[in-house]
Parts: structure tokens; C-alpha cells; sequence
């Protein structure tokens, strides 16, 4: 997946040096992919029957309280993650690496940012590495950076053992304050000079992300990172125009609140029956 088509929503200004030392690194969700790639991938393994309707409802509704409030509630990222180990415990790493595939080509590939995507571009034109940081699974993130062709990706790490998943997380999520800890260990191993490196976000919650490095871009921002960006210094690029806005955001709001309903409805339904 190549820039060209999305080049034209980047200034023909910007110009990103040539410079072996540094890196970009971008956040995933509602920076580089429209909405939580953890919940489009709930999707998918919903719709393949891995978990039930109503743990489907729970991911949807967060969904639309991120999408509205922008903001995580710590409560519900512990709950999906306790959630997520449930599901892999016991399972083989080469077959969730086969469902993040097609789940990413079947439900995320058309939700990629391209301007996003065309600032990536401009860091790999450059010479530069450019990582993927996220909360969600290492091997989703690592499906991403591999199909927009970037360098890799820093994600939360499941244990291993014998190529099958333990139930247990390596660290704990990669969220918050554990990203700029990722980062660091990775510019001490890439040999990095992280005062040189770029880091975007969408999010409040990716402030010590942004302040790790020497250049900092609010990518999309919700309002808490707007007003800390323009306190900091830092550039703000925004490609959700007003029409855009008005395109994606209320459909996918809309969407994600009946959808939510329906299936509530549809649990309660069964259960009648039952």
C-alpha cells in the first residue's frame, strides 16, 4: 500500500530529513485506523462464533463512549484485557496470526487514515524506521505495519510457550505510560536518538508517548490532546474536515450504538425463548 493515493491531504511542504538516527511512531487507533482495531477484531472473532453475543455488546459499547467522550475508562481496558487472555489461553499463536490477517483485510484495511498513512510514507521515504505502537495485540499490530508496509510494531505481548498462548501478558498492556517505556528500550537497541524521532497520536493518553520524543504531531485530537498540544508547542494535523467528519464519525457512532442495541435485544430475545 503506497502514498500516491493519499499524498494529496499532506502538504507538498512537508518535508521529513534524511537521518538514519531517527524514527517515527504512531499510535493505531483513531490515528492510524478510523475507530479500535481491538473492536474490529472483537467483530471478527465474533462473527466466527469465538466468543458470544453479549461479550460482543461490551466491546461495541465501549466503542461508542470512546468515540463520544474520547477517553478510555482504566476500568474497561483491565476488563478487555482480562477478557482477551481468557480467549488465547490454550489457543496457537499461528492461528491468531491467521485470524488478525483476515480480520484486518476484511473489516480494517478500508478504515486506514490516508493521510496518515501518506505522513508514514514521508518518514520511510526518508530513510527512517517507522513502528506501530499500541495496546492491542503485538501480532494485530504486527499485521498492520506489515500490510502498509512499516517498519514493525511495539503492541501488548501475550506469553508464549511452545506456540501456544499461556493466558498470561509478558508486561502489562502497552498503554499510557508503558509506551514511551517500549520506545525507549527500542531506540537503546536500534540505535535511536529519540530527541530526533517523531511520535503521533490522537490521544490524551498518548502525552508521554508524545513527550518521549523530540517532535511531537497530534494526529486527529480529541479535545483534551488539542489543548495540551497547543500549550506544548506541538503540531496538530487534522484530516477530519467537517464533511468528512459528518461522513465517518456519526454512521460509525450510529452504527455502533444500534448495533449494540440489537444485539442486547437479540441476547434478551433468545433467552425468552430459552
Amino acid at each position: 500500500m503506497k502514498t500516491g493515493w493519499a499524498s494529496a491531504e499532506v502538504e507538498a511542504a512537508l518535508t521529513v530529513p534524511q537521518d538514519p538516527t531517527a524514527a517515527a511512531f504512531f499510535d493505531v487507533d483513531n490515528t492510524m485506523v478510523r475507530g479500535a482495531s481491538i473492536y474490529y477484531f472483537a467483530r471478527g472473532l465474533a462473527s466466527r462464533r469465538f466468543f458470544s453475543h453479549r461479550d460482543l455488546a461490551k466491546f461495541a459499547w465501549a466503542q461508542v463512549k470512546f468515540r463520544v467522550g474520547g477517553s478510555e475508562d482504566p476500568a474497561e481496558i483491565e476488563e478487555a484485557k482480562k477478557s482477551a487472555l481468557s480467549f488465547v489461553a490454550g489457543r496457537h499463536v499461528s492461528e491468531l496470526v491467521g485470524l488478525c490477517e483476515e480480520i484486518f483485510d476484511e473489516l480494517m484495511a478500508h478504515r486506514i487514515w490516508s493521510g496518515t498513512r501518506a505522513l508514514a510514507q514521508l518518514h520511510l521515504d526518508a530513510g527512517q524506521r517507522v513502528w506501530l505502537v499500541t495496546a492491542a495485540p503485538v501480532e494485530l499490530g504486527d499485521i498492520i505495519a506489515r500490510r502498509l508496509g512499516l517498519t514493525g510494531a511495539l503492541g501488548t505481548e501475550a506469553e508464549v510457550v511452545d506456540g501456544v498462548y499461556t493466558g498470561r501478558l509478558v508486561n502489562d498492556l502497552l498503554h499510557g505510560p508503558a509506551k514511551p517505556v517500549a520506545i525507549g528500550q527500542l531506540a537503546a537497541k536500534e540505535g535511536l536518538d529519540l530527541a530526533r524521532c517523531t511520535a503521533y497520536s490522537d490521544s490524551a493518553n498518548d502525552v508521554p508517548m508524545l513527550s518521549c520524543v523530540g517532535h511531537a504531531v497530534a494526529v486527529n485530537p480529541d479535545p483534551k490532546l488539542r489543548r495540551a498540544a497547543h500549550r506544548a508547542g506541538w503540531e496538530v494535523r487534522d484530516f477530519r474536515t467537517v464533511r468528512k467528519a459528518a461522513k465517518v464519525t456519526a454512521p460509525v457512532v450510529a452504527a455502533g450504538v444500534l448495533g449494540t442495541l440489537a444485539v442486547i435485544w437479540a441476547v434478551r430475545a433468545s433467552r425468552r425463548r430459552g
